[in-house]
This record gives C-alpha cells, sequence and structure tokens, in this order.
C-alpha cells in the first residue's frame, strides 16, 4: 500500500482519536470514532505502518500513544500469522523508535514510555530466548547511547520481570524458559543494573556537588544551573534503576545480593542519604533483608550489623527525622522501621544455641535505634516496633543478652507512654495527632488500630516482665499510687450529667486507662512467674488497701479501680481477712448511681448512662470471677455473700435481670463447693424458687405456648406514642428475661466436684458406663427438668413469631421488631463502630431497640440453656423422654422462615454443643433422628441461598450493590456465607477427628527459596472420622445429606469455607464410602464438583493448592474402577490427551515404577490446568447438583394453611406447564418462589387454586411437590417431562422477562448434552420470541427429581439414579436492571417485552469488538440504555481467550524454524466469520460471563474505551 494510502489512514485515525479524547463530543460521535479505530486495530492489514507513522516525535502524546497501541495489539494478536520478515521489521522500527523516537528523558510522557516498554516486553515473551539470542545484547547497546535509552531499558527487565515471574502472564512452558534464561545470565543482568546505578548516581552527585563518600572531593563543587537538567536525568535514571532492582531483589538467587562482599548492600545504605534516591534504596533494602532461604545463604546479610551501615543507616533516620512531618521524609522513616525490623527478624533466625553466628557487637547500638523508633510520637511507627520486641524477648540466646535484658526497662517506660490513648486525626491535644492525619482516615480507623496496638503491646509487655518480673511491678506500682493521689483533670470536654465528671477524652481517664492496662499485664505475669515465697506480698497488699479506701464518685474512674482490684485480688489469697472489704468494695458498686436519687424514679425517667452501667456489670462480673477462680477462699464467706445477694434480689427495679442473675451466678459457683449434693439441691431449690413460681404459673406457660399470646404480653402489637418514654410491658419482658437468665446461669455454673473421689462422698456419683467412665448427677437436674417443656414452648413460640402471619400481627411501632440490630449488621458488614464520644450522656434507646434487644437476646439464651444442658446435666438430659422428638418439634420448627442471623447463633451455642458432649450411647437415639432432617434441610436452604446469589451477580447491574456498602443484599450475601462456613463448621466437628486436621496453608520452609513463586500447600495428615461421623455415615439419608453438601459447597463463593471443606471434610466422607459399590454417576459428580471448585476458586493459592490434592487423591483411588473419570478429565479444556495416556496408564499399571508423590501430583496438577480459575462449567454436561427433600416441610403448627392441592395436575398431558416467579411477601425471605400452574388451551388469567391466598414456598420444593406428582401419576422418569413446554413469567421492579423452557439443546457449546427421548422432536428455537434477548443465557436452572430421603440407598443404582436425572432446562434469561431478587406472585397473564427491550437486529459486521479480544478477564457486553431504547452500539471485550504465541521463525536469526518450547498448542481463537447475533452466543458466551452482560454506558472517556490488556483505557494514562 503506497504511503499516501498511510498517511490518509492516519489523517482519519488522527480525527478520530482527536473525537474519542475531546470533552465535548457527543456520544454518538465518540462511540462512531471508536468503532472505526477498533475496526482499523481488527481489520486492516497495514497497521504495523501506520501504527508507526502515529508513533513518530512529530505527533501530539495522545496519537502517539494510540499509535504505540496499535503496534502493541499486532505483536499481541497478529504476531503469529505475521511473515518472518515483517516481524523483523516491526522489531527493528520499535528498537528504532526506542533509540531516536523518543523524546528526552525529563520531556518525554510517563504513558509513552510505558506502552513502548509493554510492547518489546510483548516480543520477548514470544521470541526470547529461541528465536531473540540477542535480546540483552540489543538492550545493552540502547543504553549506551544516553539517560533516555537507559530509563526505557530499566523500564522493560522491569517488566519482564513482573510478567514472567511476579504476575506470571503467560503460558507455563514459555514462563519457564524465560525464567531459565533469565537466571542463567543474572549475573551479567545485576552487573549491568548495579552499575549503570553507580555511574549515574556518581554523574548526579558530582554534578549537584553533593560531597562523595567513596572518592572524597577536596572541595564540593556548586550546583551549575546549566547542567542540572543532565543531573536531574541522571537521577531519574538512578530512580529507575533502582525500581528495576526491587523487581528482581525478590526472587533471584541470594548469592546475587551477597556477590562481592555485599556490594549492592553497602551502594543501598550509602544512598540512604541521597534524598531524591533513598526512598528507593530503601525499599530495596527491605527487600533484600526480609528475603528467606537457607539459614546458610542467609548469613552475608549479617553485614549490616557492621559499623559501617549501621552509621549511615541510623545516620540516614536522624536526618529525616529531624527535618519535620513530611510527607516524603516520614515515608522514608517508615521504610527504615521496617527495614530494622526485619534486620531483627535475621538476627533471630540465625542466631541459635548451635549456630556459629554470634551476637554483633553493634547489637547495644541497635538496640538503642530500635527504641528511638518505639519512642517516636508515630503511633503507627511505635506499633511497627511490636513484633520485633516479643521476638527478641522470646529468643532463646538474645533474652539472656545483657544488653537487651537492660533495654527491658526502657522499653516498660516507653510503653507506659506508648498505652496512653492519644493521637486521634481530629484532636491536636498530642504531637501524635499530627503524624495519625498521614496514617488514618478517621478517628474510628486510629481507635481501631490502636485497639490492637495496645493489645499487641500487652503480649509484648508479658514476655519483657517474664524476664525481669520485679522491674515490672515495681513500675506499676509506682504508677498506681500517682494515679491515686493525682487530682482529676477531666479536660475541656466535660461531661453532661454532672460537673467534675471525665470523658472517654479527658486526660485523667486516659492516664487511669493506661496505667490500669499496665498493672494488669505485669501483674498477672509476676504471679505466673515468680515463685510462691518470691511474690512481694507486703508489697501487693499494701496498694490493694490504698485501692480500696480510695473513693470516687466518676464512673470511668471507678471502672478502672475494679480491674486494679481484681488484678491484685491475688494477693488476698496470702491474706485473707482482706476478702470482706473487697466484697463491699464491690457490692457498693453493683448499686452504684452517680446521682443519690431514687432508684425507682431514675429507672422510669432517666436511664444510667452507658459509664454507670459498665460499672454496675464491671462490679458483677469482678464477683464472679471472684468465685470461679477463688471458691475456696469465698466459701467461709458464704452466708455474708448470700444474705447481702438476698437483699438486693428483693427489690425489683434495684437491679437488672442481668445484673441479679450475674450475682445468683456468684452464688452457685460457691455452691458447687459444698461437695454435698443433697446440701447444694437443697440451696439451688431455694435460689430458684422464685423463678419456678413465675415460670410454671398457669398466665406463664399460656403466654409461652400461643405466639399471639406471647406478643400481646410483651406490648409488641401496641403502638406507642412516645417510643422513648412509654413501655407499659417492659416489666412483663424483664420477667421472662429474668427467668431464663436464671435457669442459664444454672444450667452453666452447677457442677459436681472435679476429683471422682469427692463427688462419691458427697453423693454426686451414680454409676459406670460401660466404657468406664463415671456417671454424676447434677444437683440442679431436678429444678431445671421442671422448667423444660415450658423452654421448650417458648422456643417454639418465637419460632413461630416468623410466619407471615404473626409478623403482621406486631404493632406498627415494632414492626422491625424481629430485624437485626444495628451493632449485628456492622458487624457482620465489617464497618467501624463509632467512637462512644457520648459515653457520659444517657442511655436513651427507643422502645423498639430495647423489644429488638429483648427478642435477640432471648433467642441466644434459650439456646445456650440447650446447648449447656447436655454437658451440666449428662445422662439425666439425654434420657428425657421423646427428646429427639421434642426438640424437633421446638428448636427446628418452622425454620423456613428463621432468619439467617437467628439460624446461625441455633447451629453454634445449642447444636454444636449438644453433639459434641453427648455420649456414644445415645448417637442412635438423639444425635442422628436429630442430624439427619437438620443436614437434609441446611443443604437444601444453601443451596437456594446461593443459587439467588449467583443469580443475582447474573442479573443485577454491578455497581447496584457495591457502591453501597450497607445495601441488604451485601447484607444477605454475607449473612449466607456467614452461615456457609458455620454449617460446614458444624458438619466438620460432627465427622472428623481433630488430630492432623489443623490447617497447614503456609507456603514451603524458609529452605525452599530457589523456585521463587511455589504456591504449593501442604495437604493435611489424613483425618479420621469420628465415631459419631461414622454413625452418621452409616444413615443411608443423612449419608447423602453430608456428601452432597460438602462437594456442593466447593463451587459456593466463600473461599474460607472451601478451603476448610477441602481440607477437613471432603476425603474422609469420601473414603467412608469407597468401599461400598458407588455408582458410575455418582464417582463422576463428587470429581465433577471438585473441578467445579477449582473453577470458582482456582485463582486463591490456598484454595487451589488443597482441590488439586482432593481432585488427585480422587482420580488416583476411582480411577482404577471407574472408567468415567478420564471421559471428564478429557472434557477440561486444552488438556493434552497424549499426556493423560501417560499418566493413566502409569496409574491402571501397577508393574511399572511408581513415581514420587509429588512428581505424579505435579504432572496430574498440569493436566487439569484448563479448569483452575476461570474455567467454564458447561465443559461437563449433565452432572446437576443433587436435591434433597426438605425434611421440615411437613411439619404441622396451628395457624398454618396446608399446602395447595395438586389434584389438578392429575389432567397434565402435553400441555405447557407455566411457572409464576414473583415477589417475596416475607422480608426475612430472600429465595424465588414458585407456583406452578397448568395451563389448558387457553391461558386462564387466575387458575383456580392462585385465587385463595395460599402460602408460598421455596423453589426447588414446588418444583419436587410437581414432580413427585407427576411420577405418582404414571411417569416412569423424567424423559416424559421433555416434551412438555415450561414458561417461566417473572416480574422485578423495572422489567418483565419471560423464561421460555423447551427440550434442551445446550447453548453454550451448540452440543446436545440433554437429547430428547426416541420419537421427540425438538421445537425451533431458532424462532423464539424473545428475539435478541433469547440467546443470552443458558442453564439458568435445572428442574430434576429429589432424593427420597427415607428410600433411597446410595450404592445401587437404582436409589442413587434420582440424584443425576436428565434435567429440563430453564432456557435464556436477560435482565437489564433488577434491583430485588426476592421475587414473589404475581397473577399469571400474558406480557410483552417493555418498550426499553425490544428485540433489535445487529450485524456482526458493524460489531468490530465481537472479535477484538483484548484481556485476559472477563467477558464484558456493554449496552446503552437511552430514552427507552435499546441502544443497537454493543462492544463485547472477550477476556478468556488466550493471546497469540509465536509458531513462526526468529527475530534475530531468521533461517531459525523451531518454535519456542511449548508453545505449538496455544493457537489464536478468532470468532471467525460473520453469523446471526444469536448464534455467535451460542458458541462463545459462557454462562458464567453473564454478569456483565448488561451494564450501562456511561458518558465518560472510561466506559467508552475498550480496555487494553492492563485494564486501562484507551485514555487512562491521560490526564483529562
Amino acid at each position: 500500500m503506497s504511503a499516501e494510502q498511510v498517511s490518509s489512514l492516519c489523517e482519519q485515525l488522527v480525527k478520530a482519536v482527536t473525537v474519542i479524547m475531546d470533552p465535548a463530543s457527543t456520544q454518538r460521535y465518540r462511540l462512531e470514532a471508536l468503532k472505526f479505530c477498533e475496526e482499523f486495530k481488527e481489520k486492516c492489514p497495514i497497521c504495523v505502518p501506520c501504527g508507526l507513522k502515529l508513533a513518530e516525535k512529530t505527533q501530539t502524546a495522545i496519537v502517539r500513544h494510540f499509535g504505540l497501541q496499535i503496534l502493541e495489539h499486532v505483536v499481541k494478536f497478529r504476531w503469529n500469522n505475521m511473515p518472518r520478515l515483517e516481524k523483523v521489521y516491526l522489531k527493528n522500527n520499535v528498537m528504532g523508535l526506542i533509540s531516536s523516537g523518543t523524546q528526552s528523558i525529563l520531556e518525554e510522557e510517563s504513558h509513552i514510555k510505558d506502552v513502548l516498554s509493554r510492547i518489546v516486553v510483548e516480543m520477548i515473551k514470544r521470541e526470547w530466548p529461541q528465536h531473540w539470542p540477542d535480546m540483552l545484547k540489543e538492550l545493552d547497546t540502547l543504553s549506551k547511547q544516553g539517560e533516555t535509552q537507559t530509563e526505557l531499558v530499566m523500564f522493560i527487565l522491569l517488566r519482564l520481570a513482573e510478567d514472567v515471574v511476579t504476575f506470571q502472564t503467560l503460558p507455563t512452558q514459555r514462563r519457564r524458559d524465560i525464567q531459565q534464561t533469565l537466571t542463567q545470565n543474572m549475573e551479567k543482568i545485576f552487573s549491568f543494573l548495579l552499575t549503570t546505578l553507580q555511574q549515574n548516581v556518581n554523574k548526579y552527585r558530582r554534578m549537584v556537588g553533593a560531597p562523595q563518600e567513596q572518592e572524597a572531593l577536596t572541595t564540593p563543587q556548586k550546583a551549575d544551573l546549566a547542567q542540572e537538567p543532565k543531573a536531574q536525568a541522571n537521577c531519574r535514571v538512578g530512580i529507575a534503576a533502582l525500581n528495576t532492582l526491587a523487581g528482581y531483589i525478590d526472587w533471584v538467587a541470594l548469592s546475587h545480593i551477597t556477590a562481592d562482599n555485599c556490594k549492592l548492600l553497602e551502594m543501598l545504605c550509602l544512598l540512604l542519604n541521597e534524598p531524591e534516591l533513598q526512598i528507593g534504596a530503601a525499599e530495596c533494602l527491605l527487600i533484600a533483608v526480609s528475603r528467606k532461604g537457607k539459614l546458610e545463604d542467609r548469613k552475608p546479610l549479617m553485614v549490616l550489623f557492621g559499623d559501617v551501615a549501621m552509621h549511615y543507616i541510623l545516620s540516614a533516620a536522624q536526618t529525616a527525622d529531624g527535618e519535620g512531618l513530611v510527607e516524603k521524609h516520614y515515608v522514608f522513616l517508615k521504610r527504615l522501621c521496617q527495614v530494622l525490623c526485619a534486620l531483627g527478624s535475621q538476627l533471630c533466625a540465625l542466631l541459635g544455641p548451635d549456630s556459629d553466628v554470634e551476637t554483633p557487637t553493634n547489637f547495644g547500638k541497635y538496640l538503642d535505634s530500635f527504641l528511638a523508633f518505639t519512642t517516636h510520637p508515630s503511633q503507627f511507627l511505635r506499633s511497627s516496633t511490636q513484633i520485633t520486641w516479643g521476638a527478641l524477648f522470646r529468643h532463646e540466646v538474645l533474652s539472656r543478652d545483657p544488653l537487651l535484658l537492660a533495654m527491658i526497662p526502657k522499653y516498660l517506660r516507653a510503653s507506659m507512654t506508648n498505652l496512653v490513648k492519644v493521637g486521634f486525626p481530629s484532636k491536636t491535644d498530642s504531637t501524635s495527632c499530627e503524624y495519625s492525619r498521614f496514617d488514618f482516615d478517621s478517628d474510628e480507623d486510629f481507635n481501631a488500630f490502636f485497639n490492637s496496638f495496645r493489645a499487641q503491646q500487652g503480649e509484648v509487655m508479658r514476655m519483657a516482665c517474664r524476664l525481669d518480673p520485679r522491674t515490672g511491678f515495681q513500675m506499676a506500682g509506682e504508677w498506681l499510687k500517682y494515679q491515686l493521689t493525682a487530682p482529676v483533670d477531666t479536660g475541656p470536654m466535660n461531661s453532661k450529667t454532672g460537673e467534675g465528671l471525665c470523658s472517654i477524652f479527658s486526660p485523667s481517664f486516659v492516664q487511669w486507662d493506661a496505667m490500669t492496662f499496665f498493672s494488669e499485664s505485669v501483674i498477672s505475669q509476676m504471679f505466673r512467674t515468680l515463685d510462691k515465697d518470691e511474690i512481694p506480698v507486703n508489697d501487693g497488699i499494701d496498694l490493694l488497701q490504698l485501692v480500696l479506701n480510695f473513693e470516687t464518685k466518676d464512673p470511668l474512674i471507678l471502672s478502672c479501680v475494679l480491674t486494679n482490684v481484681s488484678a491484685l485480688f491475688p494477693f488476698v489469697t496470702y491474706r485473707p481477712e482482706y476478702l470482706p472489704q473487697v466484697l463491699s468494695k464491690l457490692f457498693a458498686s453493683v448499686t452504684f448511681e452517680v446521682i443519690e436519687e431514687s432508684k425507682f424514679v431514675m429507672s422510669v425517667q432517666a436511664p444510667r448512662t452507658r459509664a454507670v452501667k459498665n460499672v454496675r456489670r464491671h462490679a458483677c462480673s469482678s464477683i464472679i470471677k471472684m468465685c470461679r477462680d477463688y471458691p475456696q477462699l469465698v466459701l467461709p464467706n458464704f452466708e455474708m455473700l448470700y444474705n447481702h445477694v438476698k437483699q438486693l434480689l428483693s427489690n425489683e427495679l434495684l437491679l437488672t435481670q442481668m445484673e441479679k442473675c450475674a450475682l445468683m451466678e456468684a452464688l452457685v459457683l460457691i455452691s458447687n463447693q459444698f461437695k454435698d449434693y443433697e446440701r447444694q439441691k437443697a440451696f439451688l431449690e431455694e435460689l430458684m424458687a422464685p423463678v419456678a413460681g413465675l415460670w410454671l404459673s398457669p398466665e406463664m406457660q399460656r403466654v409461652l405456648s400461643d405466639p399471639e399470646a406471647f406478643i400481646s404480653y410483651v406490648g409488641a402489637d401496641n403502638k406507642i406514642a412516645d417510643p422513648i418514654l412509654e413501655d407499659p410491658s417492659g416489666l412483663n419482658r424483664s420477667r421472662i428475661s429474668f427467668c431464663v437468665y436464671t435457669i442459664l446461669g444454672v444450667v452453666k455454673r452447677a457442677r459436681w466436684p472435679a476429683a471422682t473421689e469427692e463427688a462419691k462422698a458427697g453423693g454426686f456419683l451414680v454409676g459406670y458406663m460401660p466404657s468406664g467412665s463415671p456417671i454424676y448427677r447434677n444437683p440442679c437436674t431436678e429444678q431445671v427438668l421442671k422448667l423444660f417443656d415450658n423452654l421448650l414452648a417458648l422456643i417454639r413460640t418465637h419460632n413461630n413469631l416468623y410466619m407471615p402471619e404473626m409478623v403482621a400481627r406486631l404493632g406498627e411501632t415494632f414492626a422491625k421488631a424481629l430485624d437485626m440490630l444495628e451493632v449485628e449488621k456492622n458487624a457482620i458488614l465489617g464497618l467501624p463502630q463509632p467512637l462512644l464520644e457520648l459515653y457520659d450522656s444517657p442511655v436513651y434507646k427507643t422502645v423498639l431497640e430495647r423489644m429488638q434487644g429483648f427478642f435477640c437476646t432471648l433467642y441466644d439464651n434459650c439456646f445456650h440453656i440447650l446447648g449447656n444442658a447436655g454437658p451440666s446435666m449428662q445422662q439425666d438430659f439425654y434420657t428425657v423422654e421423646g427428646l429427639a422428638t421434642q426438640l424437633l418439634s421446638s428448636a427446628f420448627i418452622n425454620l423456613n422462615n428463621i432468619p439467617d442471623y437467628r439460624l446461625r447463633p441455633m447451629l453454634r451455642v445449642f447444636v454444636k454443643p449438644l453433639v459434641l458432649s453427648c455420649p456414644s450411647e445415645y448417637y442412635e437415639t438423639l444425635v442422628c433422628p436429630m442430624l439427619g432432617p437438620l443436614f437434609t434441610y441446611l443443604h437444601m436452604r444453601l443451596s437456594q441461598k446461593w443459587q439467588v446469589i449467583n443469580q443475582r451477580s447474573m442479573l443485577c447491574e454491578d455497581d447496584a450493590a457495591d457502591d453501597n456498602p450497607e445495601s441488604q443484599e451485601m447484607l444477605e450475601e454475607q449473612l449466607v456465607r456467614l452461615l456457609t462456613r458455620e454449617v460446614m463448621d458444624l458438619i466438620t466437628v460432627c465427622c472428623v477427628s481433630k488430630k492432623g486436621v489443623e490447617h497447614n496453608t503456609t507456603a514451603a520452609v524458609d529452605g525452599d527459596d530457589d523456585e521463587a513463586m511455589a504456591t504449593e500447600v501442604t495437604p493435611p495428615a489424613s483425618a479420621e472420622l469420628t465415631e459419631l461421623g461414622k454413625c452418621l455415615m452409616k444413615q443411608e439419608d443423612v449419608c447423602t445429606a453430608l456428601l452432597i453438601t460438602a462437594y456442593t459447597s466447593l463451587s459456593w463463593k466463600d473461599t474460607l469455607s472451601c478451603q476448610r471443606t477441602t481440607t477437613q471434610l471432603c476425603w474422609p466422607l469420601l473414603k467412608q464410602v469407597l468401599p461400598g459399590n458407588l455408582l458410575p454417576d455418582a464417582v463422576s459428580w463428587f470429581f465433577t464438583s471438585v473441578l467445579k471448585g477449582l473453577q470458582t476458586h482456582g485463582q486463591h493459592d490456598g484454595c487451589m493448592a488443597a482441590l488439586v490434592h482432593l481432585a488427585f487423591q480422587i482420580y488416583e483411588a476411582l480411577r482404577p474402577r471407574y472408567a468415567e473419570l478420564k471421559a471428564v478429565m478429557e472434557q477440561i479444556p486444552d488438556i493434552q490427551r497424549d499426556s493423560l495416556e501417560q499418566f493413566d496408564s502409569k496409574l491402571l499399571n501397577p508393574t511399572l515404577q511408581k513415581v514420587a508423590d509429588k512428581r505424579r501430583k505435579d504432572h496430574f496438577k498440569r493436566l487439569i490446568t484448563g479448569c483452575i480459575g476461570g474455567w467454564q462449567l458447561n465443559h461437563f454436561p449433565g452432572q446437576p447438583v443433587p436435591m434433597l427433600d426438605n425434611p421440615f416441610s411437613e411439619v404441622k403448627f396451628p395457624n398454618i394453611q396446608s399446602k395447595p392441592p395438586l389434584v389438578q395436575l392429575e389432567a397434565i398431558s402435553s400441555r405447557p406447564i407455566t411457572c409464576y416467579l414473583g415477589e417475596e411477601t416475607d422480608p426475612h425471605l430472600s429465595t424465588t418462589s414458585f407456583q406452578v400452574v397448568v395451563e389448558s388451551n387457553k391461558v386462564s388469567p387466575q387458575p383456580p387454586f392462585l385465587q385463595a391466598k395460599q402460602p408460598q414456598f421455596p423453589q426447588p420444593l414446588l418444583i419436587r411437590l410437581l414432580l413427585q406428582t407427576l411420577h405418582q401419576l404414571h411417569c416412569p422418569s423424567l424423559d416424559t417431562l421433555q416434551h412438555l413446554n415450561v414458561s417461566l413469567v417473572a416480574r422485578g421492579p423495572k422489567l418483565n422477562t419471560v423464561f421460555e423452557v423447551r427440550p434442551h439443546q445446550c447453548r453454550v457449546q451448540g452440543h446436545d448434552h440433554f437429547p430428547s427421548p426416541a420419537g421427540h422432536a425438538i421445537p425451533d428455537t431458532s424462532q423464539d420470541a424473545v428475539g435478541f434477548l433469547g440467546h443470552l443465557g443458558t442453564l439458568l436452572a435445572h428442574i430434576q427429581a429429589a432424593v427420597n430421603q427415607y428410600a433411597q440407598v446410595l450404592f445401587h443404582r437404582a436409589a442413587f439414579q434420582p440424584l443425576f436425572p436428565k434435567p429440563v432446562a430453564l432456557h435464556g434469561v436477560a435482565v437489564a436492571q433488577v434491583q430485588d431478587l426476592a421475587l414473589g406472585l404475581v397473577e399469571p397473564h400474558t406480557i410483552d417485552l417493555s418498550p426499553s427491550i425490544q428485540p433489535v437486529q445487529v450485524p456482526l459486521q458493524s460489531l468490530p469488538t465481537l472479535k477484538q479480544i483484548d484481556t485476559p478477564a472477563q467477558l464484558g457486553v456493554i449496552c446503552k440504555l437511552t430514552e427507552g431504547a435499546l441502544d443497537p452500539f454493543i462492544r463485547i471485550i472477550d477476556k478468556d481467550i488466550k493471546q497469540e504465541w509465536p509458531q513462526h521463525g526468529a527475530l534475530g536469526n531468521t533461517t531459525c524454524d523451531r518454535p519456542p518450547t511449548g508453545v505449538n498448542s496455544i493457537q489464536h481463537h478468532s470468532l471467525g466469520p460473520a453469523k446471526p447475533l444469536g448464534e455467535q452466543f451460542r458458541k462463545e458466551v459462557h454462562i458464567r460471563n453473564l454478569p456483565s452482560l448488561f451494564k450501562k454506558v456511561k458518558p465518560s472517556l472510561e466506559t467508552d474505551v475498550l480496555e487494553n490488556e492492563d485494564g486501562e483505557g484507551l485514555t487512562a494514562l491521560f490526564e483529562p
């Protein structure tokens, strides 16, 4: 093509780029220009000359960047099809651009340099070393031309290391080739980098007149202004060299870093004093010092403890700190602090009793400098040093070093300052505040950080006090005495409840708070460290007396005083005569009030402040702690204690219910010391008499057993005029709470003596189990079991409160009474709690908040009682008649309506403790009948929830939920995640023994440094099933539920759950059923489930390694018996068949020499690489997730309507079935409900059984009911259903959508994975009324038969077959906007597409980007919805299709035809010639990619430009 044509095309391209980048361009013009540019890049045969012309220096930066992008596109996607000479031409011209086609180093735009280096790296990745052996020489030659070229060479080397080693963005074989060649040439590369750095730094220092460190100048030269640009150019190259070094130091062999007597480390230390280069030098030094590896290789790093290196490091720190708070210097200080920390870690690793490394001579200087960082005003720098201090104090050798021991008092003194909570970014009361403004966005962030920092300090202080306990105690005593005598300084923020009271920011309180934490840490450690006769008892008792005599009316300070009383209480064991004083101090605090008014008036009119409530709770918990830890000490004072408590309990309004129960708990703890069954039983009977009288009264029995009466009794059906002051039913609620709290306290605390002989003498021992273990009786059993029936009634009633008709009965004020508390929501979403600035203001809760708190606490406490009942009452509880039935009909009732946030605590605090404490004798009668239906139900529920989440992510706009972290959808999704973890944890603790199950997900040990990017995870030790696990696995229905739940969960989008389940649960469960005769379908399903897990979680190293190990175990164990596994393997994308055959032959032939386990596993991992992260699920047809029956669906309760009759279904022949999706009425449910009706020849607008208001049922349940009924009506299998036309009509807030279901032909790959039965014709799917939308989706849902939990036997084909039916699939769905997926019931009616979503015809030729393969992430389709019409411009970026890798000749040597190793199999995956749009989608669109199919195009530059490999648009690198 002539030069004129190239020029003409380039002129048009320049205009198009100008339009795209012009903010004034209209959306239409911008899209047309973009389409033109993309068509050009995709189709034009003269891209190279045009790109080179546009990249000339004479063009504007934007045009040059576009020209270079064209060249990059050519290299990425056309390289394989280019003739050799054209490749050489392109390579030479690109190198020419670097040589002479760029502006000078200071003038050239950074994005031009970036794209130019990218082009070279893309060519290197395809051709080096095989076809471009002289690449490094060429780069070396370029670097000699000047600073501009040298900087670009640095960028090329850095990006090459990042792509090959850090990010690994190329095929495995190419990566290995390049990394191996880099390693072979590393000595030259390092020499080149060091030389470049040294030369440019020396030139720079000479020009700016800096005194030379190595070649000291006699007289410093003054900077020459004319040489300033030259100096800056040298400096820029120096910075680039340091950045490139940082990219290599992390992974090269340590020998390169320590070569030539650690010349690199020496240079880096010198550069720490060079202001322009010091941050880059510190980064490199930090990476080098943080290296792991063989200890022998790391020894040279100790050179940094030498005089010279330590001098440069410390002088640089002093200089940076002395120049005030400048961000650049502060960042440098952080890096230096990290360097010192890493040095300390290296010292701890290298120094040992058997090591030849000695303590450095400069160890004292190092400790002094480290202490300087610990006392720096920046709270961040202080916290950074703590881990290293802990390592030093813990070290076997260093902890005995006199220098470190002498540092302990200094460290503790520094900690006394560091524990004071100052430095809030919004305040100015400390020098730390200014630094905090750099480090923290808000006071909440700082508060969270400081709490963590303080806990860390406490741990390190305890380690220090273990080495020197007396010093710490002495300092604590001095500080405590000072605080007791210091005047109270409330500061400027006076309390609102009274003059002279502190707020949490008052100077006095922050000092008291810090002192209390300090004394608590060091005193507790002293008692653990010193022998009994070494304890300074007299000093401790003196301090205790001072504290007991101290009087204050300030609640915040009093709370600190109580903590000090608890910390000093161990001294009372030496002087018991002080116990009454301690008790009187604590009891006075239990009834503490700020204003001495009538308690009765206050309780109604002026709520106590949060600080006052904390004091009272603190006193109660101190009494409990004292009675728990020192019961023998308190026992002689029991009568005094009991009388005092009875006096307090006699006044109903004096204490809250929680305070009353806390005091009763303390009494129960002391009563355990009676060691006399009859005496303790009589005492507990007396103590619980008031509770029993109230709990067993006829009125309470009526209230607890009837949901309506309960709602009325607690006042939840009222409408309150004044929601703060008016609460007529508060007393009723407090009575219920008091009873439940008391039962819980007694069940938790009442116990028999620990010593068997004492228990026997006291009458607690009643016999022995067959296993020989003793059987005890609890003195509380008789009292608690009397109250048990009403407790179960309350739990049943509470569960039934969530039924829609009960929720409807809640009063207007209490409509949200059953919702989550705000504090729970924030905790689940990870939102920071607000700072309690109003700590001292009254806690005015609305009556709704009090009601929410009541329901939440009541629910939790009831299940705490059930969870504690087993360990507490043992066989007396487990032998309660019909216990399993009673629990199933109370705790597990109405679970469909119980929200996730209530189900979680039930599993955690009730089911798990009950199961774990149950003796094996009761597994068959109690645990299995309970867990069987529960696990079946939980699988069904979680499957539904995850289906909804997956559909939501497919159908909803991406930014709808992501922009608002507090959105309801995000909350629901996080709850499902947490519930999933709870369920999988429950199954794991039930089934798998603890030993050998610990996570072992750390990377290889330090010594394994050669394979720098190894991400192997060591498989866990072989876990075995518990006795309970074996018992559960014997029950066919439970076994099925466990296996299906475990393996299905691997592809749920929760990484943590997946990793735990894979490492702990999956293999032990499957191993248990291997001896049986498993069905081939079942084996294939298990294996496929693991591969699906790899597809979902393969990008996470921990998950990937665990899943690969599990897949390897399954394949190795089952492949010899099941050839079907090989068929599954063959469907993995890009699998090498010959390699699979080789692996199989070795596996199946026992005579062949067994290869090492690691090599076999590596071979297997290479085979399944195609399905690790980003692989499409549809490669494995015919493996639907098995469905289980809902075991709780048949339970009948009062006030619940029965299921809709399905008798109308008897008339079904081949008429279509319509399933209606509508909006849920129950706010607690987020699953989709189905109603199924049968159409006659005409669609009835209101089918008979839909006219009546019927309750809604979860989707799988109704589908199952339908299919089971059809089965009863003489339908032998699902094949009969395949000729039915099933359609779904769904209505969302903004959209009407039709789902068409027809006999299934998988549209993803075009294969008939679900063939129709013989004789049934397949309807013409090309005539779908949905048009464009009808072609987008596939496999949205499977309708399948369920497992009948009572009749199925896992190991027989006839029984297992229903788990793997041929499904009827719901076809095609695409939704532009859906805000709420909780679709509810709508009336059936005929519906057309709304005006905003009309079918459109888009010729493929007008969509150049349909063939644009641009980046390696997800497929995205972006449509613009404007003014109610679908914009005909649709852009697709298929990021799943691999870039081209070379197949042709060399660049350097055109005679060589051998392609680089391992690239032959990588082919360009073009979308091919023009086809109808729907057919194109059938070929290329995978279901996983649907989330981004409908995304609004916003009128901004970013979204209007196609993405490149780095996720940057054409405009992403430009300033607007």
